[in-house]
C-alpha cells in the first residue's frame, strides 16, 4: 500500500533538543539593544548581566538567599565547576540513567578519583531514589536529555540532609517545576528551553553549597576557570555579574528577550503549561500506534521536553538503521530537523517539546512521522 504524504506542514520544522527552537515570532531585529562592542565590565553590560540574573530568579522562583551566576562553557562549564569545586568533602553518590549522567560519573571517578557510590539505570528508566543515602553528596540530572526521562518530583528527597544534591538541570529548568528546598546546586543552559545561544551556562547555589565553598579546599589543582572563592570567601561579583570570563552580548541580549517572553506568556506556569501540552501530543500519537513507543517505561518519568521514541515494529530488519532512514527522510522533506535519537541512546527518534515549540507544529509533525515510517518499511521490501 502507498501512503500519500500529509498536506499539513509545520511551519517550524526546528525540533532539535540543543540548541532549541527559538521563542515564537524570533527575529534579530529583537536583538538591536545588545551592548555590542562594549565591554561587560561596563556599566550597561554589568546592568544586562545583573537583569539576566534577576529576571531568572523571578520566572523559575529561586529563592531569595540562593545565588544564581552566568558561567562560560554552557551546562557542561557549570556542572564542572560544582564538581570540581564542592565534591570531597563527604562521600558521593552518583545518579545515572544517560549519557550526560554517565560523563559526570567518569569525570568524578576517573578525573577526581572519588571513591563513589554509582547508581545506574538503563535507557527509559530512572535510579530509585529510595535507595539513594542522602547524606552523602548526590549528583544527578533531572532530566535525561538524551532518554527522556526524568524525575517526576522531589519527594524522595529529604528537605534534612547532610551532603548536598547537584542538579543538572539543563532540559528541565523553565519547562518543569524544580523543589529548590531539596536542590543545593541547580545547573542549566538557556539554549534548551528558552531556545537562547549555545556557550553559556548557569549555575545557582543554596546556602548549603556555599557555606561548603567557604570551609572546603579540594586536594586538587583548581583551574581559574573553576574557582568561586578568594582567600576563604565566595567571589560575590560572579553571582552579580560580574562574570568569570567573557561573555557573549549578543547573547546575553537572546537570553533577555527569552526572559520577557516567558513572562508574558504567564512565566513558569505558562513555560510548563506550553511543554506539557506538548509532550502530551506526541504521547497522544504514541498510545494510538502500535509501531512506535516511548522509550520511558514508566509515563510519571516521561520527559515533557526531550520526548525520546523507539520502533518495535516485528517488521524492522535494522533498528539502527532503520531509524535514521526515517529521521533522514523527515529532513529531507523539510518537516523536522534533529530528530535522530543521541548517538549513544537506543535508536529511534528525539523530538524536542520544550516551551518554545508550537503545539500546532507537532500535531502537523504527527502524521509524517507515520508517512516516513511507512515509507521506510516499504522500502526494505
Amino acid at each position: 500500500m502507498a501512503y500519500e504524504a500529509p498536506v499539513a506542514r509545520p511551519v517550524n520544522p526546528r525540533f532539535s533538543s540543543g540548541p532549541c527552537a527559538k521563542i515564537p515570532g524570533f527575529s534579530l531585529d529583537m536583538l538591536a539593544d545588545a551592548p555590542l562592542g562594549r565591554s561587560h565590565r561596563a556599566a550597561v553590560g554589568k546592568a544586562k548581566l545583573k537583569e539576566a540574573i534577576e529576571t531568572t530568579r523571578e520566572i523559575l522562583g529561586v529563592p531569595a538567599d540562593y545565588r544564581i551566576g552566568i558561567v562560560p562553557a554552557s551546562d557542561t562549564g557549570a556542572v564542572e565547576m560544582a564538581l570540581w569545586s564542592l565534591l570531597g568533602a563527604r562521600p558521593v553518590t552518583m545518579c545515572a540513567w544517560e549519557s550526560f549522567g554517565s560523563g559526570w560519573v567518569t569525570d568524578v571517578v576517573k578525573q577526581l578519583k572519588i571513591d563513589a557510590d554509582v547508581k545506574k539505570a538503563e535507557y527509559g528508566d530512572i535510579v530509585d531514589f529510595t535507595d539513594v543515602d542522602f547524606n552523602t553528596d548526590v549528583v544527578f540530572t533531572w532530566n535525561g536529555t538524551t532518554s527522556g526521562v526524568r524525575v517526576a518530583n522531589g519527594n524522595d528527597i529529604p528537605a534534612e540532609r547532610q551532603g548536598l544534591t547537584i542538579c543538572d538541570a539543563t532540559s528541565a529548568a523553565f519547562a518543569m517545576d524544580l523543589p529548590w528546598d531539596k536542590l543545593d546546586v541547580v545547573t542549566f543552559s538557556w539554549q534548551k528551553v528558552l531556545g537562547g545561544e549555545g556557550g553559556h551556562g548557569v549555575l545557582i547555589l543554596s546556602p548549603r553549597a556555599v557555606e561548603r565553598l567557604e570551609t572546603y579546599t579540594p586536594k586538587w589543582p583548581m583551574p581559574k576557570i573553576f574557582r568561586m572563592t578568594k582567600g576563604g570567601k565566595l567571589i560575590d561579583g560572579i553571582f552579580v555579574g560580574e562574570t568569570i570570563n567573557t561573555p557573549s552580548m549578543l547573547c546575553v541580549e537572546d537570553y533577555l528577550v527569552a526572559l520577557k517572553w516567558a513572562k508574558s506568556i504567564g512565566g513558569l506556569k505558562g513555560l510548563i503549561g506550553r511543554a506539557e501540552a506538548n509532550a502530551q501530543v506526541v504521547w497522544d500519537f504514541v498510545a494510538a500506534k502500535p509501531w512506535i513507543e516511548n522509550l520511558a517505561n514508566n509515563p510519571a518519568n516521561a520527559s515533557t521536553t526531550s520526548v525520546c521514541l523507539k520502533f518495535n515494529d516485528a517488521r524492522i530488519k535494522d533498528g539502527a538503521a532503520f531509524a535514521k532512514a526515517v529521521a533522514k527522510r523527515l529532513e529531507k522533506e523539510g518537516v523536522a530537523l534533529d530528530v535522530g535519537a543521541y548517538r549513544d541512546a537506543p535508536a529511534g527518534l528525539r523530538i524536542w517539546c520544550g516551551s518554545t515549540v508550537e503545539k500546532a507544529d507537532l500535531e502537523a509533525l504527527m502524521p509524517w512521522i507515520e508517512y516516513a515510517f511507512e515509507a521506510e518499511i516499504a522500502a526494505q521490501a
